[in-house]
């Protein structure tokens, strides 16, 4: 019996020093902070360095344009419930946020030689007046850029000449575009070739991404500043 007092007080010693050095063990030794614990938390993914984020240009491009050339990227509206958005120079032009998009052909023109917005219109081609929209691509002035989103339905009121003009301005598509085709395009007063910036996709039952509508269409790129304009 007299034992036990003294026997009581060894155990407490080994179990404080083995507790000690437990701790030791898992803090990593003194002044190291708690690697150790920390490394029995952590992820492998966790303890992989993060990659920086891929730097972005002007308008969102994933490289810059070369000089004397204007960044562009725009976005055509998605069936008739996301408005299309057009951004140039890092300058959006037309969008939902601007309030200036609507129904129909979403037209932005801008002086080729400085990149300043002349003016930007929304024309309704399911229910408006297709003489509003030829009043406004009839008088362009050479070297004018003209940038186009549809929304929804950009041609059920088109006619021949609305397609003729289209066409000349460099579009390969205007003269087949139909009821609620998704369509971008930049084009130009005097061009002589077809521009390189069109995109088209059918309006189409088979291949519609929405119900009734085409998937919406995205296009970015680098324009050669004209070295005409007024």
């Amino acid at each position: 019996m007299r034992l036990a007092g003294p026997l009581r007080i060894v155990a407490l010693v080994v179990t404080v020093g083995l507790t000690w050095i437990i701790v030791s063990i898992l803090l990593g030794g003194p002044g190291s902070g708690f690697p150790r614990i920390q490394q029995l938390f952590n992820s492998p993914e966790s303890s992989v360095t993060a990659e920086p984020r891929a730097r972005k240009y002007k308008c969102g491009l994933p490289q810059p344009c070369p000089e004397e050339h204007l960044a562009f990227r725009m976005v055509s509206g998605a069936a008739n419930v996301i408005g299309p958005k057009i951004c140039l120079e890092d300058k959006m032009l037309m969008s939902s946020v601007k309030d200036n998009v609507g129904r129909g052909l979403n037209i932005a023109l801008v002086n080729g030689v400085s990149g300043e917005l002349i003016e930007a219109r929304a024309f309704d081609m399911w229910a408006g007046d297709v003489n509003d929209l030829l009043k406004f691509i009839r008088p362009l002035h050479e070297g004018t850029l003209v940038f186009v989103a549809s929304y929804d339905d950009p041609a059920t009121k088109m006619n021949e000449e609305t397609r003729k003009l289209f066409s000349e301005l460099g579009s390969r598509n205007a003269k087949e575009l139909a009821f609620r085709d998704s369509w971008v395009f930049v084009g130009a007063k005097g061009v002589q070739n077809k521009s390189p910036f069109e995109q088209h996709v059918k309006n189409s039952k088979h291949t519609n991404k929405y119900e009734g509508w085409p998937e919406a269409l995205e296009m970015e790129g680098c324009i050669p500043r004209r070295s005409v304009a007024s």
